[in-house]
């Protein structure tokens, strides 16, 4: 998001975000919808005045971060009534829609509970929440001092909020589905995002052309299951995720695509024949399996097995044969033997893969996994964990080394830890650190890479497209 700390402006807000891409874009909108009210971006909790924890829910440890961050924003607000100042507390996102009453209940400084799906409300929920501030500050008694909405609107959000008004060093992200119908035993996301909305086409279209305006030359598209996408064309036809993707890389200054994420069960003909035909579309897939286990993959409801991934990545790598994968794991699920785990561990070696996201099962309340009988003790879970963290980090280290001595595009994204460094991204995702000139942030630049390490490359700026660019 572009500084928008601009005159006139006299308020300000500190977002944290826990959690997925998703995530990420619906902070970025909050923003959005905060701006008309004076509110600008504070790079701090102790310099807002409204401090908003976007959050995830998909494993325990994140519920309870947010509640350790509550702790030390409720001793911030105590301090802040002591000197005849104030700070609004809300907590957005997944966790908020799970558990919006227990959240108020555990800490009553909590001001504003929102779900995913009504954060466009925050306007009304903030003078809501300041109305019931006056009461009690006059003495009134209230049943409860915080303001809560969780419920799913019958209306989209995406019909009431404002146009985007900035992208982060020419990368941007677009939602174009929410929610998921797919119902893993392990996953809370039907629960907290509900069911699975693709948005309009023109409506789409028209963000990814605004997102383009306002500087972006990348533009990812996310949903929770974002290759199911079939959004309603103006003609009344439906689309799939293939078409959009043609569609966006034709608007003029796309220079760079990408979706995640995205289910096996939904790669469909069309969309794996998109990765060898559409050059925007960048070679790297995120494509979650949880496990190479068929046992396990169908306790986990996952509609597909060990050899339809298989299969899948087969024709992938055919139609772009420098495609890059990456996947999310979960080890410990109930029952998992032996002998599962050994399966998940073969499919890896099989695949071999970029980059990848795993985890220890989570048990979370109110899902199918919770309730089964055979749980695994945390000792296990964390053995496996650490072997198969250990392969996986084996592979993304050869892959990055396996791109030495390479020259490729690079999309510069921020300043690095060192003076005179900046970082970018490879068309695989990979991180890239080059000295260069902090302008050429937001700008692709081939750059000749010249050592590849376990998370990144070091790189060497190509002269002649440094001038271009700079």
């Amino acid at each position: 998001m572009q500084d928008v700390r601009m005159t006139g402006q006299h308020k300000r807000v500190f977002i944290r975000t826990y959690g997925c891409q998703m995530n990420v874009y619906d902070s970025d909108r909050m923003a959005d919808v905060l701006r008309p009210l004076g509110y600008a971006l504070a790079d701090a909790p102790d310099q807002a005045d409204l401090v908003v924890l976007n959050t995830c829910h998909i494993r325990e440890h994140a519920s309870e971060k947010v509640y350790s961050e509550l702790g030390r924003l409720r001793d911030v607000k105590r301090d802040r009534r002591a000197e005849g100042r104030d700070l609004t507390i809300a907590v957005a996102g997944c966790v908020a829609q799970a558990e919006g009453e227990e959240i108020v209940k555990r800490q009553p400084a909590v001001d504003i509970v929102v779900g995913p799906q009504s954060y466009h409300r925050l306007p009304e929920l903030l003078a809501e929440a300041e109305r019931k501030a006056a009461l009690l500050r006059n003495g009134k008694r209230l049943p409860g001092a915080g303001v809560l909405d969780t419920d799913f609107p019958a209306e989209s959000k995406f019909d009431h909020l404002p146009a985007p008004l900035g992208v982060r060093a020419g990368s941007a992200f677009l939602s174009i589905q929410e929610g998921c119908d797919k119902f893993c035993t392990f996953c809370v996301v039907p629960y907290t995002r509900g069911a699975e909305y693709s948005r309009p086409v023109a409506a789409v279209l028209a963000e990814a052309r605004q997102l383009v305006a306002a500087g972006a030359i990348e533009i990812t598209l996310l949903g929770q299951n974002v290759n199911a996408y079939h959004g309603e064309a103006a003609d009344g036809s439906t689309w799939g995720l293939a078409r959009l993707i043609r569609e966006i890389a034709g608007i003029d200054g796309v220079a760079r695509l990408r979706y995640t994420t995205s289910h096996p069960r939904d790669m469909d003909d069309e969309l794996i024949a998109v990765h060898g035909e559409v050059p925007q579309l960048m070679p790297y897939l995120h494509l979650p399996v949880q496990s190479g286990s068929d046992r396990i993959l169908e306790a986990m409801n996952r509609r597909h097995g060990r050899d339809l991934f298989l299969g899948l990545v087969d024709r992938l790598r055919a139609a772009r044969p420098d495609l890059a994968l990456s996947s999310d794991f979960i080890v410990g699920f109930p029952g998992e033997s032996d002998a599962d785990f050994d399966d998940t561990m073969r499919l890896i070696e099989q695949v071999g893969f970029a980059s990848a996201f795993s985890f220890k099962y989570s048990r979370r309340p109110g899902t199918p996994g919770a309730a089964l009988t055979d749980q695994l003790p945390e000792s296990v879970k964390a053995a496996r964990l650490a072997a198969l963290q250990a392969l996986l980090g084996r592979q993304a280290r050869d892959f990055n080394v396996s791109k030495a001595g390479t020259t490729t595009p690079v999309l510069f994204a921020e300043a690095g830890r060192k003076p005179g460094q900046i970082i970018g991204k490879t068309p695989w995702l990979q991180s890239v650190y080059v000295e260069g000139n902090p302008r050429l942030i937001g700008r692709i630049v081939d750059v000749h890479l010249t050592e590849g390490h376990a998370n990144s490359l070091a790189g060497r700026i190509v002269t002649g497209s440094y001038e271009a660019a700079a």
